[in-house]
């Protein structure tokens, strides 16, 4: 099982295929994705990673994180998220984790906080059909209809759909197809729609319910630090000096 990670929506567009077919995707950025620390089973009981994304300003840090964040060398991140992983799959505190992370074709899953509709009545909420139009019925034809019972038991039961807040909770789409990704500017194209708004937080993960494709980088695709220093050309062998 690998480590998931922290991307942020920015909205969606479509691409062309080179038969000409269009797909709808979402476009995903991943904003200096890195591992601010480690869960070991030894010292906390299970395996995990702990991610960090974005950019935060110091002053906009509680103390307590501050100290966190120090500890680990890594900058204060703006959204934190675990994710779950085998032991074999923990990867070292300060890595960044880039978009070639994901295959193109590979299946994810990808969660987020659904976008807020505010109070809703029962058929934009539950895909209620409503009253009839007809016979009787008068100014209640977008209602919900009888809730309960009469005297026995005579009360509604919890969970009754009904009228209510609609959206805002966390919502995990499975199954989504990764179209293309973009190492240069870390970006990950989703086929279809991903819960949550523009600008909004999405945990994107291996499917859980299909096996994982042939060649992923484990335990994940790491960014690794370009050297400056270049390799010197070797010596020359000192000419040897003939006597006169």
């Amino acid at each position: 099982m690998r480590s998931g990670v922290i991307v942020q929506k920015l909205g969606m567009t479509r691409v062309f295929t080179e038969e000409g077919r269009h797909i709808p995707v979402t476009v995903l950025k991943l904003d200096n994705c890195q591992v601010v620390s480690q869960r070991t089973q030894e010292k906390n009981g299970y395996t995990a990673v702990q991610l960090g994304a974005g950019r935060a300003k110091v002053k906009n840090v509680s103390k307590a994180m501050r100290g966190h964040f120090a500890v680990t060398h890594v900058e204060p991140k703006r959204k934190l998220a675990e994710f779950r992983v085998s032991p074999e799959n923990l990867i070292e505190v300060g890595a960044e984790i880039t978009a070639d992370h994901f295959l193109a074709g590979q299946k994810v899953d990808a969660s987020g906080i659904s976008i807020g509709k505010g109070f809703a009545g029962a058929m934009k909420r539950h895909n209620f059909k409503g009253l009839r139009a007809s016979h009787g019925v008068s100014v209640s034809h977008r209602s919900h209809g009888s809730t309960g019972q009469c005297q026995d038991p005579g009360r509604v039961f919890k969970g009754k759909k009904m009228a209510g807040h609609m959206g805002a909770v966390r919502v995990t789409t499975q199954n989504l197809e990764v179209i293309k990704t973009d190492l240069d500017r870390g970006l990950i194209l989703v086929k279809g729609a991903v819960p949550g708004s523009k600008g909004g937080w999405v945990f994107l993960r291996d499917a859980v319910k299909l096996p994982a494709p042939e060649g992923l980088p484990m335990p994940a695709a790491i960014r690794v630090a370009k050297e400056a220093a270049v390799e010197a050309p070797a010596e020359a062998p000192a000419e040897e000096k003939g006597e006169e």
